[in-house]
C-alpha cells in the first residue's frame, strides 16, 4: 500500500507538470489526426476501415509523449537528486511515470474512439475487446517511453529525438494506413516486431473487421512486449542512475 501511494504521488506531480501542457495535449491528438487526413484524403477507402489506425496512432503518440522527457528534465532541474533523497526507488519513480502516461493515455483514447463511431462509421463489435486493447496498449506504450528516457542525459531534445527516430518509422509498417496481408513480404516480416501492430490488429476485431492476427494472440503480444520493455527499461536506468546524476 506504501508502495502504491508513493506511485500516485509521483503520477500526480507528472500530471500537474508535465500533462497540463497545451503542447502535449496537441502532439498527443492533433498530430495523429492530420497524419491520419493526410492518408486518407484522396484515397478510395471507406473511412471506417482507418478507424482503427486512427485509434491505435492516437493511442501510440498519447502514451508515450511524455515519458521519455520526464528523466532528462528532472536531471537538468536536480528534482531527480531530491526525489531519490526522499526516499524513492528507481522502481517507484518508473512506475509512477508510467501511472500518469497510462492515465493520459486512456483518457484521450476517448477522443479517436468517439470519431471513429460518430464520424468515420465504424461499428463496435465488441467492447470488452476495444476495452481490453486500450487498457493494454496504453500501459505497454507508458513503458515503451520510459526505454526511450534510459540515456543519461539532461536534454529532453535529443531524447525526444531518438524517440521520433523510433516512433514514426513503426506507424508506416504496423498496419495502421495499411492491413498486413496488403503490405510487400518485407513489410509485413518487419510489422510482427512492432507493439502497434497487435493494437492496430485488436482495433480491428472490436470494431468487426478482417484481421491477419487473433485478437487473443494480439493482446498476448501486446502483454509480452509490455514485460520486454518493462525488464529492460528499469535494467538500464538503474544502470545509468550514477551517470545521469553526473550530466
Amino acid at each position: 500500500m506504501i508502495l502504491w501511494r508513493k506511485c500516485w504521488a509521483v503520477a500526480k506531480k507528472d500530471i500537474w507538470v508535465y500533462y497540463k501542457k497545451g503542447p502535449i495535449l496537441i502532439f498527443g491528438i492533433l498530430f495523429p489526426v492530420f497524419l491520419f487526413l493526410a492518408f486518407a484524403i484522396g484515397r478510395d477507402m471507406p473511412p471506417d476501415r482507418l478507424a482503427p489506425g486512427l485509434i491505435g496512432m492516437a493511442l501510440f503518440f498519447t502514451a508515450s509523449a511524455t515519458t521519455p522527457t520526464v528523466f532528462p528534465f528532472e536531471t537538468r532541474t536536480g528534482t531527480l537528486e531530491r526525489l531519490l533523497a526522499a526516499p524513492l526507488d528507481m522502481k517507484t519513480l518508473l512506475i509512477g511515470d508510467i501511472l500518469a502516461a497510462f492515465l493520459f493515455g486512456i483518457g484521450l483514447s476517448a477522443v479517436p474512439v468517439f470519431i471513429s463511431l460518430t464520424f468515420l462509421g465504424a461499428t463496435l463489435a465488441s467492447a470488452p475487446v476495444l476495452i481490453a486493447a486500450v487498457i493494454a496498449s496504453a500501459l505497454c506504450f507508458a513503458v515503451m517511453g520510459t526505454l526511450f528516457s534510459t540515456p543519461p542525459t539532461d536534454d529532453p531534445a535529443s531524447i525526444m529525438t531518438l524517440a521520433n527516430l523510433v516512433r514514426l518509422p513503426l506507424i508506416f509498417f504496423s498496419g495502421v494506413f495499411l492491413p498486413i496481408r496488403q503490405m510487400p513480404e518485407w513489410g509485413q516480416v518487419l510489422s510482427y516486431f512492432s507493439p502497434l501492430t497487435y493494437t492496430t490488429e485488436t482495433m480491428r476485431f472490436a470494431l468487426g473487421q478482417d484481421t491477419s492476427i487473433h485478437p487473443g494472440a494480439a493482446l498476448a503480444m501486446i502483454v509480452v512486449f509490455l514485460l520486454v520493455f518493462w525488464t529492460i527499461s528499469l535494467a538500464l536506468h538503474k544502470r545509468n542512475i550514477a551517470k545521469r546524476l553526473l550530466a
